[in-house]
This record gives structure tokens, C-alpha cells and sequence, in this order.
């Protein structure tokens, strides 16, 4: 019995080193690129990508450790599906890309798109040079800008059309940091999770917003916040006391 458990528990681990060998993995990526399908070079710069991800996930940390196993239905297909809220845009900003998600997936997808570009903003120097190689190993049509998201905005390049972000921030950080690049009618397209309705409530102390929630396609609790537009609010004047 003893051996028996000691196979087993090594089992397990050479699954949750090496979680891309199993059926269920597999099984997971099926199921990604049903939700959200690709191109056959998309699917494979996407394999290229993933791969990469999961070995610098040894010693970076890129994703939730917990979700290495449905990385592509938790993490791929939940950015490519940003793509058909806005299919004409050639060129988005990703702030705060971190793994690559949803940027460098979005980018994966764009490379055979004449002009297609995707700035990713990142401050942290790791995640700067994963996904410099990234980039590099999958062709994707990307720019990596390794500063803070502020300094991205206020020298940005011309013609973003679309401004993502993905687990970084509340609605209310998020809008004030994409201020600068939002206020110029650039769309911007932000997955949130179940408390989302929490979330636009107090954005709109701050924020006159313009915005739609579309459904995501990987979660039925998640929504994707569309902005049209954003305005900061008017303070309203303070008012003496009479007496």
C-alpha cells in the first residue's frame, strides 16, 4: 500500500509539474478554442505561448498557480474573446499585461493582420522579459513598453483604437489610469469577475461612464465592461454655513 501511495503521489506530481501531458489539459484546450476559435497558425503561435508561459511559471509567478491546468479556457480563450467586441481594431494598448493576458493573446491572433499591433505596458522586469520572449518566440504583433501604465499614457502612440486590462485594478483605478488614452474615444474593453455591479456603482461617484456589460463567454458570472466613453465627474461647490 505504502508503494502504491508513494507511485501515486508521484504521479500527481509530475501532473502538476508538467500539467500540458494530461488528458485533461487537452481536454481544456478543446474546449478554449471551441469557445473562441482561431486559425490553425493562431492555434500554434498559442501552443508556443502557453508553453513558454508554463515553464517560466516555475520560476516566475504569471498566473494563479491553480489554474495551470485550464490555462487555456481560464486564460486564452477569456482574452481572445475581447477580439469580436471590436473587430476592426488593428492597433490596442494592454496595460498591465503581466502573463500576456489579454494582450499577447489578442496579438497572437493579429499577426497575420496587415498593421495589427499591441502595445503591452508592464513595470515589473520579469514579466517584461517573458514577454519579450514571448513575443519573440511567437511572432506575435507586438510592442512590450516597459514602464508604468501613467507614463505609457501620457506620451502613447497614435491611432489606439482599443484599451484592455485585465485583473489589475477596481473599475474606478482602472478608468483613472486609462483617462488619458479613454478621454479621446478610444473603446475600452475590461473583463470583471461576479462584482462587477459593485464595482460600476462606485466608479460612477468618480466617473460619468458611457458603458455596455456583454456576457463572457468562459464564465457566467464574469462580464466584460465596454466603455464608450468616460468623463470625470463634477465636484459640486461647497457651500458656507449661514449661521
Amino acid at each position: 500500500m505504502t508503494a502504491n501511495v508513494g507511485r501515486q503521489r508521484r504521479g500527481q506530481g509530475r501532473r502538476q509539474a508538467h500539467p500540458e501531458r494530461s488528458s485533461e489539459f487537452a481536454a481544456d484546450r478543446a474546449e478554449a478554442l471551441e469557445l473562441t476559435p482561431v486559425s490553425r497558425e493562431t492555434a500554434e503561435r498559442l501552443d508556443r505561448f502557453v508553453a513558454l508561459l508554463l515553464a517560466w511559471q516555475q520560476r516566475v509567478n504569471l498566473i494563479a498557480p491553480s489554474t495551470k491546468a485550464i490555462v487555456w479556457t481560464r486564460h486564452v480563450a477569456d482574452s481572445l474573446q475581447l477580439l469580436a467586441l471590436a473587430p476592426p481594431a488593428r492597433i490596442w494598448a494592454d496595460l498591465g499585461s503581466g502573463g500576456g493576458f489579454p494582450g499577447l493573446v489578442i496579438a497572437c491572433a493579429l499577426a497575420d493582420v496587415p498593421g495589427a499591433v499591441v502595445h503591452l505596458v508592464e513595470s515589473n522586469g520579469k514579466k517584461v522579459a517573458f514577454l519579450r520572449e514571448a513575443v519573440r518566440a511567437t511572432g506575435a504583433a507586438a510592442v512590450v513598453h516597459a514602464e508604468r501604465i501613467e507614463d505609457f499614457a501620457a506620451k502613447a502612440p497614435k491611432g489606439i483604437e482599443v484599451v484592455t486590462a485585465r485583473a489589475l485594478a477596481p473599475l474606478a483605478t482602472l478608468l483613472k489610469a486609462a483617462y488619458p488614452l479613454l478621454k479621446s474615444g478610444v473603446c475600452g474593453l475590461f473583463p470583471k469577475g461576479q462584482d462587477v455591479a459593485s464595482e460600476l456603482t462606485e466608479a460612477a461617484k468618480y466617473w460619468k461612464i458611457q458603458a455596455s456589460l456583454i456576457p463572457s463567454r468562459t464564465d457566467p458570472k464574469a462580464r466584460i465592461v465596454v466603455v464608450r466613453s468616460v468623463e470625470p465627474q463634477s465636484r459640486p461647490a461647497r457651500t458656507r454655513d449661514s449661521g
